[in-house]
């Protein structure tokens, strides 16, 4: 398994898709956070973080369109198939290796914060737990793209198919205050993923709310080994 996650993460830095996915969300973190936080004069980062989801749209399915997809078009998932690795080792190599990458330009990012001690007294509690929550959704969308990754040998179809699923579950909670089924409200709030994410924004830690961002990555993470059990036995 370690084999294969060594494997990943090199691979993310001998091809463009790791430098530009840094420079991408390095770029993107700081101009919202320069037209929000800054510009407003404020050390509120609900604003800011919440463009950074949004920036998660195009930035996570560069993270996960080849990672499986890769394998098929090369004609080298073969040789996964039939290691000696279980299929569930390979599948969880290869989502830690993306992980990684993310919360290391994440935990980057934050340095954006520097200013706001130099010039003011931000809410520490509050910065802490945006990031933290940003962290599980970026987790939970990063195993929605390795399950889609799975299913094609298209690395632009599997880029499409997680930024449709990605965009779709953020626009839930743009849609939810606007319903007015008050039992089809609730069932759409219970899964937006903004809606679980307000809390940490008041610097509150929201268990049950990790526990769903995690659920969504269990469960996808679970998907994706489902198909490559049944690629195996074809």
């Amino acid at each position: 398994m370690f084999a294969i996650y060594k494997r990943e993460i090199k691979a993310y830095f001998t091809s463009p898709i790791g430098y530009i996915f840094v420079a991408l969300f390095l770029i993107a973190a700081g101009v919202a956070f320069s037209t929000t936080t800054l510009m407003s004069s404020t050390s509120d980062v609900a604003q800011y973080y919440s463009y950074m989801l949004f920036m998660f749209v195009v930035a996570v399915p560069l993270l996960t369109m080849k990672l499986f997809s890769e394998e098929k078009k090369l004609k080298t998932e073969q040789v996964l198939l039939t290691s000696p690795v279980s299929l569930g080792s390979i599948v969880l190599a290869k989502y830690l290796a993306a992980l990684t990458l993310f919360a290391l330009t994440l935990l980057l990012s934050t340095l954006n914060f520097i200013g706001l001690y130099m010039y003011g007294t931000p809410n520490t509690a509050i910065l802490i737990s945006s990031t933290v929550g940003i962290f599980f959704i970026g987790s939970a969308f990063i195993a929605i793209g390795v399950f889609i990754s799975s299913l094609t040998e298209n690395q632009l179809v599997s880029a499409i198919g997680s930024i449709f699923v990605i965009l779709a579950l953020l626009a839930l909670g743009l849609v939810s205050s606007s319903i007015t089924n008050d039992v089809l409200r609730t069932v759409v709030k219970w899964i937006s993923i903004f809606d679980r994410y307000y809390s940490f924004n008041y610097g509150l830690f929201d268990i049950n709310a990790v526990v769903y961002y995690v659920s969504i990555s269990v469960v996808f993470l679970f998907l994706t080994v489902r198909v490559y059990e049944k690629r195996r036995w074809e």
